[in-house]
């Protein structure tokens, strides 16, 4: 499993390599990633300013405490509240970018098709098609947002936990929303998609973990967004390409 893991967190790696050999179309999804990372991070500023205030609101029985207590608890809830919004804003920065650069991320996936070889589908799945996948994977990150900030509240463990399960559970989000394109261009549905990744589960977190750490550097997200693009088509084909039994293989729409 562990090698799994590390083979899916080098398919970023190879798709950081695909600068190399098509750098005009990679430089394209620079232009979507930056302008949704400056919506994405000055929301996140703007929150972070506005925390205390906010948190010594939401505890005035709090004031009657010992001043080390209250101030602990308000560091405590400022803290996993900000960690939640993190992983939120991990979520809706992929889910917007991919949403609004669609046209620039079609042209990297077709790329990193035609190299692979083998059928590749004529058109995207369509913009309409990425805006509803979009607010789907938005509504699943303030779910996650929601768990970690609850986890991060248990003393001690949680704020060990809060921090792993928020890495772990925005890679795997990112890994399923980054992966779906390949999938959707041929007309495979959820349940076909879940089939052909059965076997795959440990490079999917590998390749999401990889990414959402990515994500956390500095203007990360925006250099790391065409990388992603490009390995999670590899990635998708892998598991595309893969043998499987007959009665487990994804079915396709007839043409």
């Amino acid at each position: 499993m562990l090698r799994r893991f590390l083979s899916g967190a080098g398919l970023l790696l190879r798709g950081f390599g695909f600068w190399g050999r098509r750098p005009g179309v990679m430089a394209l999804g620079l232009i979507p990633a930056a302008i949704v990372f400056a919506v994405v991070l000055a929301a996140l500023v703007a929150l972070g300013i506005q925390l205390p205030a906010i948190v010594e609101w939401a505890t005035p029985f709090a004031e009657r405490w010992d001043a080390f207590w209250t101030a602990s608890l308000r560091v405590a809830i400022a803290a996993v509240t900000f960690a939640g919004a993190v992983l939120l804003a991990a979520v809706t920065f992929t889910a917007l970018t991919l949403a609004v650069g669609d046209p620039f991320y079609e042209r990297i996936w077709r790329a990193v098709e035609l190299e692979l070889g083998g059928e590749v589908p004529d058109r995207g799945a369509g913009f309409w098609r990425a805006a509803g996948d979009a607010a789907a994977l938005i509504a699943l990150g303030v779910v996650s947002a929601l768990a970690v900030g609850l986890i991060g509240l248990v003393p001690i463990v949680g704020t060990v936990a809060a921090p792993v399960l928020g890495v772990t559970l925005s890679g795997w989000l990112l890994a399923r929303e980054l992966t779906g394109r390949a999938f959707e261009a041929r007309g495979m549905t959820a349940a076909d998609r879940k089939v052909a990744l059965r076997g795959h589960r440990a490079r999917m977190l590998g390749f999401g973990v990889a990414t959402q750490l990515c994500f956390m550097v500095p203007l990360g997200a925006v250099i790391a967004m065409p990388a992603a693009v490009a390995g999670s088509t590899m990635l998708a084909r892998a598991a595309l390409d893969a043998p499987r039994p007959a009665d487990s293989r994804p079915t396709t729409p007839s043409v």
